[in-house]
C-alpha cells in the first residue's frame, strides 16, 4: 500500500494532481477541496489510498490521514465505491460525516451527489458502528452536515486559482456558473462543487 506521497506538484487538473516522487510523476485523484490547497511547483504531502481493479490501479489523495481512513471505511458499506466515497468527503469533513452517521442525519447524506433517500437510510445503518464518534469540536448551533467549506464560491475560486487561472478569470467563471449553483440551493441541495468546477473550466476554455 502507498500510504502517502511527498514531492513538488508537477501539474494540476480538475480531478488530478501529479506529484513528482523520485523523478516519477504520480497521478493522484483528489477532491476539489484538496486540489484547492495545492500549487504547481510547491512541495506537497498527500495521504493516499491505492484502489486496485482488474484493469486499473488508481491512487486517491487526501489532505490528511484522517480523510484517508474515512475514505476507506466508507467503502466497507455495500454500494460505496471509491468515487462515491470521495464525493462524500468532497461535501463533508470526516467529523461531519461521523456526526451525521451518529445522529442519523439523512439530509446530510442526501446532500452528496449520487445518494438518494433510500441510499442514505441504508448507509446510516451500515456505517453506524464503523466510522466512530466525532473527534473534533463543533460550535453550538453548527449544522450536523457541515460542508467542507462555508461557501461554494470560495471552494470553486480556490480550485481555479490552484489550477493556474488569474483571480479575475476565476471570478468571471464563478459568476458564470452561479445560476447553476443557485438552482441546486433553491431545491434544498448543496452546490455541487465538482460539477460546477467542470462547468467553470468549460467557460474559461471557451473564452480563450
Amino acid at each position: 500500500m502507498i500510504a502517502f506521497v511527498t514531492g513538488p506538484v508537477a501539474a494540476l487538473a480538475p480531478t488530478t494532481a501529479v506529484i513528482e516522487v523520485g523523478g516519477i510523476g504520480m497521478a493522484v485523484q483528489c477532491a476539489p477541496n484538496t486540489l484547492a490547497a495545492l500549487r504547481v511547483g510547491q512541495e506537497a504531502r498527500l495521504a493516499t489510498s491505492l484502489v486496485v481493479r482488474e484493469d486499473s490501479l488508481t491512487l486517491y489523495g487526501f489532505a490528511d490521514d484522517d480523510e484517508r481512513q474515512v475514505f476507506e471505511l466508507l467503502q466497507t458499506a455495500s454500494g460505496v465505491g471509491p468515487r462515491l466515497a470521495q464525493a462524500m468527503l468532497a461535501t463533508h469533513t470526516p467529523d461531519a460525516l461521523r456526526l451525521a452517521v451518529a445522529t442519523g442525519d439523512e439530509k446530510a447524506l442526501t446532500a452528496v451527489s449520487g445518494i438518494g433517500k433510500k441510499g442514505a437510510q441504508k448507509l446510516l445503518l451500515e456505517l453506524k458502528d464503523r466510522l466512530g464518534e466525532p473527534i473534533g469540536t463543533h460550535a453550538p448551533g453548527q449544522g450536523i452536515g457541515t460542508a467542507v467549506s462555508a461557501s461554494w464560491r470560495d471552494q470553486l475560486q480556490a480550485a481555479l486559482i490552484g489550477l493556474g487561472y488569474a483571480t479575475r478569470e476565476a471570478d468571471e467563471a464563478v459568476a458564470a456558473v452561479a445560476p447553476q449553483a443557485e438552482e441546486a440551493l433553491a431545491a434544498g441541495d448543496r452546490a455541487p462543487v465538482p460539477q460546477l468546477l467542470r462547468a467553470a473550466l468549460q467557460t474559461l476554455n471557451r473564452a480563450r
